[in-house]
């Protein structure tokens, strides 16, 4: 075996951490700071072109590396072409939100590190390896929501990131070290047989691998921001600058689905019976939550940080379901969010970028203000709330769809409530959305115009048409997340 071969799944990843720890040097270089964000461009473009080739031309196949720890398939393709659009649209937005703060280079350098650590999760076969890539987008994440030094909010931002997230991660590792007590194995695939056997034998280890499944439960849903784990999520959204807020809500949290989809329909899906009861409770409670706390905001980033909870509630759906439709439910809306999350909060870093704040009230009058960025928030809101033909609506329909699919025998019939609970919640949601709208075409506001940083228009406009785009054309979609799905059941 060959260096080369053992690098070969991870080129990828090592031409971004070239990049990175070239951003730094460039710093010093360049006096036009928008050259580092088009360095930092580059091999995220070209690793989206990767994805995009390699998909359309069908070549996708499970290919388990030599070293065994990580296999590159159209379900890690999935996941790492959400996570890559994202730092993108981040990337291409930051220039004018960070122009006023030093050390542009090691700005870049983090969004980089954060998404190569994203897409390791989403192609980890064994739990160490799966840890380490939540460890590198985690840190680096740390870092980028107190970028804002100037800021007493960016400062507790990161504070209280850095401290959840030592906690969370330190619940995923003691899970970690459980799951390898009890099934002498940390591949993610061969816990199954383990778990099994122990739980069916119901000594004293079936306890310990309980535990375990509630504390990596708990670790990941720290990462996700499910109820009861989510209360560090609005603050820490609202004081980071916006575009690493959209970085959070948009990939960071698809991260941690990844490592949920992973454990829970892979390692533990013979366990199921045990543990798909509680899961659906808090997949409800969630939705739930997140909507009703959303209707009372004030302060649109607050409002998308609980309308990411409320998210958060459908996708995790897909894991008491376990079936393969529903986990392309799940595939097909983390796509969509990715690009309807962040382009929302690439509007308010529009705004920000020209002085005008984040409060409802900024809203008012945006229509003649800006007619641009009205329309893109209003496309964007529409789709969140699951209005068709928008993204938004597809896979909101296939989700809930595969819920009302698993209640029909042999499934069990309380599976339907998934699907009623997030009917209702849609229709909830879609108050705090259109009050949104309200507000930017009906209501009065200042009549100085918001110019829209070139940049950041770009990066709004590949969001929007990404969203109307995969609405349009959701068959091909929906067919492409049922082929990941698959092979994430049958590899």
């Amino acid at each position: 075996m060959t260096v080369l071969s053992m690098l070969e799944p991870f080129l990828p990843q090592l031409l971004l951490v070239v990049f990175a720890l070239m951003m730094p040097a460039l710093d010093y270089i360049f006096k036009d700071k928008r050259i580092l964000a088009a360095v930092a461009l580059a091999p995220l473009v070209g690793y989206a072109v990767m994805l995009v080739a390699w998909t359309l031309a069908g070549v996708w196949e499970p290919s388990e590396s030599e070293i065994s720890l990580i296999e590159v398939d159209l379900f890690s393709g999935v996941f790492a072409l959400a996570f890559v659009s994202v730092g993108i649209i981040v990337v291409l937005s930051s220039p004018e939100s960070i122009r006023q703060e030093r050390n542009h280079g090691e700005y870049y350098a983090l969004i980089l590190l954060a998404v190569i650590g994203m897409t390791v999760v989403a192609m980890s076969t064994d739990l160490i390896l799966l840890f380490v890539g939540l460890e590198v987008a985690g840190i680096a994440s740390f870092a980028l929501s107190g970028f804002s030094k100037r800021e007493k909010r960016s400062a507790e931002a990161a504070t209280k990131y850095f401290i959840v997230g030592g906690f969370s991660s330190a619940l995923t590792l003691f899970a970690i070290s459980l799951f390898y007590g009890v099934s002498g194995t940390t591949a993610i695939a061969d816990m199954g047989p383990a778990m099994e056997a122990m739980f069916s034998s119901f000594d004293g280890m079936a306890s310990v691998g309980t535990l375990a499944t509630v504390m990596i439960l708990a670790g990941l849903g720290f990462k996700v921001a499910i109820v009861p784990f989510h209360m560090w999520a609005p603050d820490v959204y609202e004081g980071s600058p916006n575009p690493i807020s959209g970085l959070l809500a948009a990939a960071s949290k698809k991260m941690g689905f990844a490592a949920l989809f992973k454990i829970f329909l892979v390692g533990l899906l013979v366990t199921k019976a045990d543990w798909d009861v509680a899961v659906a409770v808090i997949a409800i409670i969630t939705m739930t939550v997140g909507n009703l706390i959303a209707v009372s905001q004030t302060n649109i980033k607050r409002m998308l940080a609980y309308s990411s909870v409320a998210q958060a509630g459908y996708i995790l759906m897909v894991l008491p379901i376990g079936t393969e439709y529903a986990l392309a439910g799940g595939l097909f809306h983390v796509l969509t969010h990715a690009f309807m999350k962040s382009g929302a909060f690439m509007v308010v870093s529009a705004m920000g970028a020209r002085g005008v704040g984040e409060s409802l009230n900024d809203f008012k009058g945006l229509r003649t203000r800006s007619p641009l960025l009205a329309l893109a928030m209003t496309l964007l809101l529409l789709s969140l709330a699951g209005i068709p033909p928008l993204a938004g609506f597809a896979s909101k329909f296939v989700l809930f769809s595969s819920a009302v699919y698993g209640s029909l025998d042999p499934g069990p019939s309380w599976l339907i409530w998934l699907a009623v609970a997030g009917i209702l919640n849609s229709a909830l949601s879609l108050y705090y959305y259109a009050r949104v709208i309200k507000y930017m075409y009906m209501e009065k506001g200042p009549e100085d115009r918001i110019s829209v940083p070139r940049l950041t228009g770009v990066a709004i406009l590949f969001a929007v048409v990404m969203t109307v785009v995969l609405g349009i054309y959701f068959d091909a979609v929906v067919e492409l997340c049922q082929q990941a799905a698959g092979g994430l059941f049958n590899p």
